[in-house]
């Protein structure tokens, strides 16, 4: 099964790469690799949900988000070399969270779940979940990606 087949049976499709919202551009190439901005969970240009999480949402909620922050991770993926023709490296989830929010990780899964759901055995990655006091529009997580296009 392609990874555009998987998508369609997870009933998700993918968005148009978002806009930059400052000075930077969606993606950048060096040595081989794909470094992509960090992507906010947004859907039709607007911020899906603002906060904290462990203040203004719980965990589960924070997993949702940043899936569709990895699901615009993919809209890249797939501009840049085609979904099926891409491996993930290493994910960063930076995770806005109240003080004593100790559950950036299990966030953190919401993405890596996805590009697992979505590319198999080529979303498998690295990964890091950071705990940050505020993100760009109070965005509650952020999803930045390398990817490997493959031959």
């Amino acid at each position: 099964m392609s990874a555009r087949d998987r998508l369609t049976a997870l009933g998700l499709e993918l968005p148009p790469v978002a806009s930059p919202a400052a000075a930077y551009q969606p993606h950048t190439s060096a040595g081989g690799f794909v470094f992509t901005a960090g992507q906010l969970p947004v859907v039709d240009g607007a911020l899906v949900r603002a906060g904290k999480l462990g203040a203004d949402l719980d965990t589960a909620e924070g997993a949702e988000l940043a899936r569709t922050a990895a699901l615009n991770v993919l809209a890249i993926a797939d501009a840049v070399a085609g979904l099926d023709r891409v491996r993930v490296v290493k994910v960063t989830v930076f995770v806005a969270s109240a003080p004593d929010f100790t559950e950036q990780h299990l966030v953190a899964n919401g993405a890596s779940e996805l590009l697992g759901e979505v590319l198999g055995d080529a979303g498998v990655h690295a990964r890091s979940a950071v705990g940050v006091a505020v993100l760009p529009m109070d965005a509650p997580v952020e999803v930045e990606a390398v990817l490997e296009p493959l031959g």
